[in-house]
């Protein structure tokens, strides 16, 4: 990948000392849901899975708003009896354990990298479902946020209940659910769906990459291994699965070097895994 591109004028990556940016970038729908975007965001979370000295992604939406959720012109094509055949057959697994549009989502939880989103404006349906996908949210406390598939007649189908379940109660995601209301960036942090309300998320989400961009990529990896197995582990499993991520890192050269830097009080040089 070269340090800037755009995928099918829907999303704009970037890329620079280990940190890329994924860049919602249809600012003139409020970063809609459209096929086009559907394909752009599955495309770009692979494209970013192949590089090597990938540290951290930054996820976020150009323009007024993070993502408003599916376009009206989608939704008037569904009304028709019409639809993207791309989209056709949903139980058709077409990338891994998801379909094309739970790949949009779910890419960025199946990266080796974390992935920190940055969320303003809007969040609405598939654009919630996109932020879930990330390893951490920060969120504008005035940024509105919903569930609002059921507005629709439609339910979450782009992994938002597999994502959901491990961040907030059941009735809360119920009660969300079921009625479709907006809610603030304050309230997603209380209800458990984003990290913390600030009032420059971006700026946040870059700074937290290139904290965690400094740190051992292959501690950082592991990490992310082991909490995303541990919602369908029980603990016997996740104790076992420690020991494993351990005993590989333990002794390597970059957890050798994490311990020289720290004891000689440098930055550490650490090698891209390979």
């Amino acid at each position: 990948m070269s340090e800037s591109e755009t995928i099918a004028a829907r999303v704009a990556l970037t890329f620079d000392s280990g940190v890329a940016e994924a860049r919602l970038d249809r600012p003139d729908k409020l970063n809609a849901l459209d096929p086009a975007m559907f394909s752009a965001l599955a495309e770009a979370g692979e494209r970013l899975r192949g590089l090597h000295d990938l540290r951290a992604v930054v996820l976020h939406g150009a323009g007024r708003a993070f993502c408003a959720g599916l376009d009206m012109e989608s939704f008037a094509a569904i009304a028709a009896g019409r639809g993207d055949p791309l989209l056709a057959d949903l139980e058709a697994r077409t990338h891994g354990p998801a379909n094309l549009a739970q790949a949009a989502a779910w890419v960025w939880r199946d990266l080796p990298v974390p992935v920190i989103a940055a969320v303003h404006g809007v969040a609405f349906g598939g654009g919630f479902q996109i932020a879930l996908g990330a390893d951490v949210r920060y969120v504008a406390p005035d940024a509105k946020l919903s569930i609002l598939e059921i507005k629709w007649g439609l339910v979450p189908d782009m992994g938002g209940i597999a994502l959901m379940r491990e961040l907030a109660r059941s009735d809360v995601i119920r009660e969300l659910a079921l009625t479709g209301r907006s809610f603030s960036g304050e309230e997603a942090v209380g209800y458990g769906f984003a990290t913390r309300a600030l009032a420059d998320p971006l700026a946040a989400a870059r700074t937290t990459a290139r904290e965690i961009a400094g740190k051992s990529p292959d501690a950082v990896r592991a990490l992310k291994r082991l909490v995303n197995a541990s919602a369908d582990l029980d603990a016997a499993a996740i104790l076992l699965a420690e020991s494993r991520e351990q005993a590989k890192i333990i002794g390597a050269p970059n957890q050798v070097e994490a311990i020289r830097a720290g004891v000689e009080r440098r930055p550490p040089r650490f090698a891209d895994p390979a």
